[in-house]
């Protein structure tokens, strides 16, 4: 497990559909190391601060091992940092990757809080108007660390487990629950109470447990 490349920018407007867009899904690789505090990296920045970036969303991560079945889906060659993820790892899948988890990167401290669940922006990046519902139907999502100690990370670096989550909760598991739970009261009731789990995504499942209810 390692990292493949660090990324990093600050908000770019865009055209999306005739009309401006500012986003920051469009980041560089950095070269050397870069620090990283509760809230991201020294050079990141979000636009959209309601639907991104904070501390449960400090750390966008995407496996390279994604990238050929989007290279042949859109017919081109991706460059790092196409899902606009600020670390591009090898060896951490969603399938495998749980909530909770804890990783050692550089001198870094890292917990898996959340998956990265798909938005317009990755349609106004690459073309293809379903590209959102593309990501949820294969899981191929990426997820968001929340940073336990802030340090420096650098590309190459070696990514360390260093616990495991309570519950076993794979991303790609969570993910789903987010896009067809609704009806599932057991699988709520369980991720509501995952005191790892980002609180924005506890409450929305509390929400519907309590609508359920009603």
């Amino acid at each position: 497990m390692r990292v493949i490349s660090l990324n990093v920018g600050k908000p770019k407007t865009v055209e999306y559909r005739g009309k401006p867009l500012e986003t920051g899904i469009y980041k560089l690789p950095a070269s050397g190391p870069v620090a990283l505090h509760l809230e991201g990296f020294d050079g990141d920045g979000q636009a959209d601060l309601v639907n991104h970036g904070g501390a449960d969303k400090a750390v966008c991560v995407y496996p390279i091992e994604h990238y050929a079945y989007w290279e042949e889906l859109l017919g081109k060659k991706l460059e790092y940092s196409a899902f606009g993820e600020n670390i591009t790892v090898s060896g951490l899948l969603e399938t495998g990757v749980c909530i909770g988890d804890v990783y050692e990167i550089g001198t870094a401290l890292l917990q898996v809080s959340q998956p990265r669940f798909p938005c317009f922006k990755l349609s106004q990046k690459h073309g293809p108007a379903d590209m959102p519902a593309r990501v949820l139907s294969t899981g191929y999502s990426g997820f968001y660390f929340r940073v336990l100690r802030e340090g420096e990370i650098t590309a190459g670096d070696t990514i360390i487990k260093k616990e495991s989550g309570a519950g076993g909760f794979p991303v790609k598991q969570v993910l789903y629950s987010m896009e067809h739970g609704r009806k599932d009261k057991t699988g709520l009731a369980e991720l509501a109470g995952l005191d790892s789990l980002a609180a924005g995504i506890r409450e929305r499942f509390r929400g519907w447990l309590d609508a359920g209810e009603n």
